[in-house]
């Protein structure tokens, strides 16, 4: 009985909690790079898990600004 009074408790605190979106935004190719680098050294759940977080970074560093920048001619 106190079993399913946890489960149900559990369950409604987990309904409860609004949904939110996940920021994946360079986390699925950084993994498929890490995992195929960790797996080669034999850590290929490692290596996605480092991959993921380092392109989940590289590709949330803020961009330089182009305005203000002189033109470069064509050649």
């Amino acid at each position: 009985m106190k079993t399913q009074i946890g489960i149900l408790a559990a369950l409604v605190v987990i309904a409860t909690i609004p949904p939110f979106q996940a920021e994946a935004k360079g986390c699925i190719k950084g993994a498929i790079v890490g995992g195929i680098a960790g797996h080669m050294a034999g850590h290929g759940a490692i290596g996605a898990a480092a991959g993921c977080a380092v392109g989940h970074h590289e590709a949330n560093k803020p961009r330089p600004s182009q305005e203000g920048q002189p033109a470069i001619p064509p050649k």
